[in-house]
């Protein structure tokens, strides 16, 4: 069995409060859904202000598993609303996934049915 990668999971670390606004955007943008956690950010004291911009500690942790198709589009859309320049002082970046089990394909909904 070959081992190609399909789909990619888009990660976007946004301030408490923001992660309606990253799935709205990814949404409009072809994204099918996303799985959003709460985290606390650790680091040294001195991190506070970074670039001029001040760093909350309470997170939000938005999952999004896409197709590589759609990828750079969820990504951009995400940029745009909730960047480092927004409120919400999001990062988004991506992880190849190489195997996805239990879930139908987000590419095709066709090739789901072998």
């Amino acid at each position: 069995m070959e081992n190609k990668t399909v789909y990619s999971l888009i990660i976007s670390i946004v301030n408490r409060g923001y992660s309606d606004e990253v799935m709205d955007a990814a949404r409009e943008a072809g994204a099918k859904g996303g799985t959003i956690m709460y985290a606390h950010g650790a680091g040294l004291k001195d991190t506070e202000s970074f670039f001029g911009i001040s760093i909350h500690p309470e997170k939000e942790l938005v999952l999004i598993l896409a197709s590589n198709e759609t990828r750079p589009t969820i990504m951009q859309a995400i940029v745009k609303r909730v960047g480092m320049e927004s409120e919400g002082s999001g990062i988004t970046f991506s992880l190849p996934v190489t195997n996805v089990e239990g879930i139908a394909r987000l590419t095709n909904p066709e090739e789901s049915k072998d």
